[in-house]
């Protein structure tokens, strides 16, 4: 089996716990390359490494809260409302809507670039909220249809559903992230600046369009703002880390120290842990490798 075939298999694998992942934590993995990001994409899975600036130094922290997206229907909701959202806009665009649940899918078969994606929401996704009945209505289903093929097991209970904002939210997102290659490949030697704007920029929208932020993501994200520091959560959300971009490792050691005194040292949890394992500089390494142990003539030998 090769790294792709794994991680695609791997990102199957989560959805028997419950949770309708997408396979980014899991491609990412098996794909990562020293010194480049990766731009994944799927159907089929495939990266492509983008180079990232030499200076820039990556913080890692954890902000201390932690979400069971398995245990609650949070992140299965935003999926959902994700399905919903590109379903209806096709049933508006008189397309096999059935079909037709991920915007990237509903783009290809529109002809349409990201931009006019983003168009299409805000001119056909006019309502804050959908209600439950609202829904029914304008995909012309039954409840029992709504609720067995439209939803999963845990988001059966929903009665509202915010379409405008994740699809927002994601189509955005992909701009950004065209954005990020675009600064990286043009302008190698001067973009940090540019890639913490897009990293700040990435960080709100997931604060307020998705609303997959929590208080400790946000204060550490709010303290990295005045540093000068580019940072969102990273992972699924409503806990776990933010990463952050530094330029130069003079500037990552200010930070760091910044959130020992500013965040830290006010989290009772954090006073029994080791802060070296909540905040730390990092940088983009390789992903899973075999590691083969051959014994020759009594001496073990490694090749990886």
């Amino acid at each position: 089996l090769n790294k792709q075939t794994l991680a695609t298999i791997s990102a199957e694998c989560e959805k028997f716990i419950g949770t309708q992942g997408g396979g980014m934590d899991q491609a990412i993995a098996y794909l990562a390359q020293e010194g480049c990001a990766q731009l994944i994409e799927w159907n089929p899975l495939r990266a492509t490494p983008i180079q990232l600036p030499a200076n820039g130094v990556f913080v890692i922290a954890n902000s201390l809260s932690e979400a069971n997206k398995a245990a609650t229907s949070d992140f299965n909701q935003r999926v959902v409302e994700c399905r919903l959202a590109s379903r209806l806009l096709a049933k508006q665009m008189k397309l096999n809507w059935r079909e037709l649940s991920r915007f990237a899918d509903l783009q290809k078969a529109l002809g349409y670039s990201l931009e006019q994606m983003e168009t299409l929401v805000l001119g056909n996704l006019v309502l804050n909220v959908y209600s439950r009945s609202d829904l029914l209505k304008l995909l012309e289903v039954t409840e029992e249809d709504f609720c067995n093929n439209l939803l999963t097991p845990n988001t059966r209970h929903s009665q509202t559903f915010k379409l405008r904002q994740r699809a927002l939210h994601v189509l955005q997102e992909s701009l950004r992230v065209q954005q990020f290659i675009e600064t990286a490949r043009t302008n190698p030697d001067d973009c940090i600046a540019r890639m913490k704007a897009l990293m700040k920029q990435s960080h709100e929208s997931l604060r307020t369009l998705y609303e997959c932020s929590h208080e400790n993501l946000d204060r550490i994200v709010d303290i990295s703002d005045q540093l000068g520091v580019g940072t969102r959560l990273t992972g699924a959300g409503w806990g776990g880390c933010v990463v952050a971009l530094c330029d130069g490792v003079e500037e990552s050691k200010r930070f760091v120290e910044t959130l020992k005194t500013e965040f830290y040292a006010s989290i009772p949890k954090a006073q029994t842990c080791d802060i070296g394992s909540l905040c730390f500089t990092t940088s983009p390494q390789r992903g899973a490798e075999i590691y083969l142990i051959e014994k020759q003539n009594n001496i073990l030998n490694s090749t990886a």
